[in-house]
């Protein structure tokens, strides 16, 4: 009877852990799908599927790069998923090449024995064009394929330290001998380049480790920039358009907070919003990334406490780029932050 009931116990154990195993080809598509293609084929990020790809990255590479994403290059860091997940979305990526050799550890990896300094004359002629001068990466988010991109697959960023934890020399050095077949990205052998050359550029890439480019944002930015204003709610509302107009913006409309949300006449009157836009500087920030689009036109809201004294409101552009993760929407998002600051800090003199 013991013995039958151990049994049991241990098929149930067995069958919980099975049906718990994270379905990598779910996780993928969840958290994946969206920029690098249902089947790996690539679009916003870089196609996963390539035979290329697959034969140049080791299995580290890519738990790394899942788990600590690309700061400022719209990959993001996967911090939510457990070891297990993570490795179940690298399993279902290698279901992909089911031709590639199986390692049972991963081999020792000499670093490469390069000059920095040859290498970086030699990245500067034969990488930056496509990665950019400080190994910044390719021109372009790629949220979707109508923004602005140098070319139809994103150079990824080497001077990156997502990109540097995960890459090993080894894989750099064989990405430069063999190439990416499918992408721009050529072999260096055949581009005339010999083994020591390209030793030289993996270790001026290496060398980035010394002081990468990193994506700087205050981790305590407020979502929202606030102030109080000394006037009442209709002198203030007054004060923000006049402001917003000295600034070079537009005025959208003005409407209450509630309407749409309740019927004419519930509406709470002391709450108000003010939208304005400066046309130019909304298309040049929709070219670096469509998602401002949900923060746009400009608004602030003022609203009348029930102690009579009136609060200005508007999201703070800083906070919405870190959320982003995109290094070339930071300037603008700054400039529209400190465009905020001044409106109200003006409307509330």
């Amino acid at each position: 009877m013991f013995r039958s009931t151990l049994f049991l116990i241990s098929g149930l154990l067995l069958s919980t852990t099975l049906l718990a195993a994270p379905d990598g080809a779910r996780l993928y598509e969840r958290h994946c799908s969206a920029c690098h293609g249902l089947e790996g084929e690539g679009g916003v990020g870089v196609p996963l599927v390539l035979p290329s790809f697959q034969r140049a990255v080791e299995d580290d590479f890519l738990f790394t790069t899942i788990r600590h994403g690309r700061p400022g290059r719209v990959m993001p860091a996967f911090t939510s998923l457990s070891d297990a997940q993570v490795r179940a979305i690298v399993d279902h990526l290698r279901s992909w090449a089911p031709e590639r050799p199986q390692q049972a550890a991963r081999p020792v990896r000499k670093p490469a024995h390069g000059k920095p300094g040859r290498g970086k004359a030699l990245f500067a002629q034969h990488c930056a064009q496509c990665h950019g001068a400080n190994g910044e990466g390719g021109h372009g988010t790629g949220v979707t394929f109508s923004r602005p991109r140098d070319l139809p697959v994103m150079a990824p960023a080497l001077n990156n330290p997502g990109f540097l934890a995960a890459a090993d020399d080894h894989m750099i050095k064989r990405t430069l001998m063999e190439g990416r077949e499918g992408t721009p990205m050529v072999s260096f052998l055949d581009a005339g380049l010999n083994e020591q050359q390209i030793d030289d550029i993996v270790s001026y890439v290496r060398s980035f480790e010394e002081e990468p480019l990193h994506w700087q944002y205050d981790r305590d930015e407020a979502p929202a920039i606030t102030m109080e204003s000394s006037y009442d709610l209709q002198t203030t509302v007054e004060n923000i358009k006049r402001a917003a107009v000295g600034k070079n913006f537009r005025i959208i409309r003005i409407q209450r907070l509630e309407d749409g949300l309740f019927e004419e006449g519930e509406q709470n009157e002391k709450q108000v919003i003010v939208y304005f836009c400066n046309f130019n500087f909304i298309n040049e920030a929709l070219s670096l990334d469509p998602r401002v689009g949900l923060f746009m036109p400009c608004r602030i809201t003022a609203v009348e406490k029930a102690d009579g004294t009136v609060e200005l409101m508007a999201i703070n552009p800083r906070y919405m780029s870190r959320l982003f993760n995109n290094a070339e929407l930071d300037e603008a998002c700054t400039r529209m932050h400190n465009l905020y600051e001044s409106i109200i800090e003006e409307a509330t003199l």
